[in-house]
């Protein structure tokens, strides 16, 4: 699955060694994703749905409706965005660790290898100067297809398309730091040519993201989809969060209606932060304002199931810098997934690993606001009222830091040690936190 898009964040910042094993796991199984990549006409590396151990596909193509008593078709291997998330994770732990050794020898594959395959996936449409991806799901799952071609997948996810023009991005940007021989070795073992980082570089700029009414849309068409009647199903259902069966069920099908199992859209600004979003978005020519966003937000939390334990998650972390206490309910609600077996049967097959290690990284990531960049580790507090103090520690570029967070005060200490200074940044504040030191700042109440 993707769930290490949830888990390896935590594992990157708290025990990097672990987190490189899991990413490791991915790289050794490159020559699968390459085959099934081959299998599909593509190039690069398809990693899979559902990994076997051998790395290939075992995502099952039916599923059984118990309330309908019906065996249903399943695409979810329709799904593309695993490999974004494993690239996602390579390039995070090495901006973590700044492990240039490790780049070079196994990290710069992953990412450079599921750039090849989302720009071999995409089709090119010069009149507009776009690209497009077609035919694929997306995080959400309820939607197959579209209403009259259902399992035959979507164009332009708008998750997908970002996730993989950014990963285009990280690569252009890995050949420009990569120099001299370590450079050339790459590009050798790769079979790497200067158009194909021209190609790249092309994606990384001109992919397609769709909108309706100045809300980033789910796919393209979404806007022309149902409204579903959500108060008439949360009247007649004690738990919708499997809207799908539900459907199912009642002979309709959710690929008629405009709803989510999970964050879909709202996974941009759980995996990028919000300014890195806007940013990123304005080098694919789309200027989106703050004002914007947050219709966005608004638009997709009432549209949205929870039929995953990770959905909660994504939303407790986006909600955390717009309504902190509303983020706080939502953080207590993913807490108790496996604590209450909120799906109902589901703990007693095993524990969901992703909703655990992504409580904890919601209390960094958003309510510490904790986040890596090529150049500086960010703060960006926003704690709700039913947090009074958060303390914790991170690895970061080999320190240990200490991090004590109080509503008006965030403190941040390193370990003794012989580590080369790091910036810190808090607001508009950058300092120098070198081994040994503590360096304290006063936070304004919003």
């Amino acid at each position: 699955f993707w769930d290490e898009l949830f888990v390896l964040p935590l594992l990157t910042s708290r025990m990097p060694s672990v987190a490189r094993s899991v990413i490791n796991y991915r790289w050794r199984r490159l020559a699968a994703a390459r085959e099934a990549a081959a299998a599909s006409g593509l190039r690069g590396a398809l990693f899979p749905w559902q990994s076997g151990s051998d790395g290939t596909e075992e995502t099952p193509r039916w599923l059984f409706n118990r309330r309908s008593g019906r065996w249903v078709p399943d695409y979810s291997h329709l799904q593309r965005h695993a490999g974004l998330a494993v690239a996602f994770n390579a390039w995070q732990y090495f901006l973590a660790t700044q492990d240039r050794e490790w780049l070079l020898r196994h990290g710069a594959e992953l990412i450079l290898e599921v750039a090849r395959l989302v720009a071999s996936m995409a089709e090119y449409d010069q009149e507009t100067d776009r690209f497009h991806l077609r035919g694929i799901m997306g995080p959400d799952e309820y939607h197959t297809g579209y209403p009259d071609n259902p399992g035959a997948g979507l164009d332009d996810n708008a998750y997908t398309n970002v996730m993989a023009a950014w990963v285009c991005a990280q690569a252009c940007g890995i050949m420009t730091l990569l120099q001299g021989h370590d450079l050339e070795d790459l590009q050798a073992r790769l079979t790497i040519d200067a158009p194909e980082i021209v190609s790249w570089r092309h994606v990384s700029k001109r992919m397609f993201v769709p909108f309706h009414e100045g809300i980033i849309s789910q796919f393209a068409g979404y806007e022309e989809l149902q409204e579903l009647d959500w108060e008439h199903y949360r009247n007649a259902y004690t738990n919708i969060e499997r809207l799908d069966l539900i459907l199912e069920a009642e002979g309709d099908s959710p690929n008629r209606y405009r709803l989510a199992k999970q964050a879909d859209v709202l996974m941009l600004l759980y995996v990028l932060g919000e300014k890195e979003l806007t940013l990123f978005l304005a080098g694919l020519g789309y200027e989106v304002s703050a004002a914007q966003l947050e219709k966005t937000v608004d638009y997709y939390l009432a549209r949205t199931a929870h039929g995953s334990t990770l959905s909660r998650v994504a939303h407790a972390s986006v909600l955390a810098a717009r309504d902190p206490d509303r983020a706080w309910s939502t953080f207590r609600e993913a807490l108790s997934a496996d604590l209450d077996d909120t799906q109902g049967g589901t703990t007693r097959t095993g524990i969901h690993l992703g909703a655990m290690a992504g409580t904890i990284d919601v209390v960094q990531r958003s309510f510490a606001g904790l986040r890596m960049t090529s150049d500086a580790l960010l703060f960006s507090p926003k704690m709700p009222k039913g947090i009074r103090t958060v303390s914790f520690h991170v690895r970061y570029r080999d320190h240990l830091l200490s991090i004590n967070l109080e509503h008006g005060k965030l403190t941040v200490s390193a370990a003794p040690g012989d580590a080369p200074a790091i910036c810190l940044q808090v607001g508009s504040e950058r300092v120098l936190l070198g081994a040994g030191d503590t360096r304290q700042f006063p936070l304004v109440a919003a």
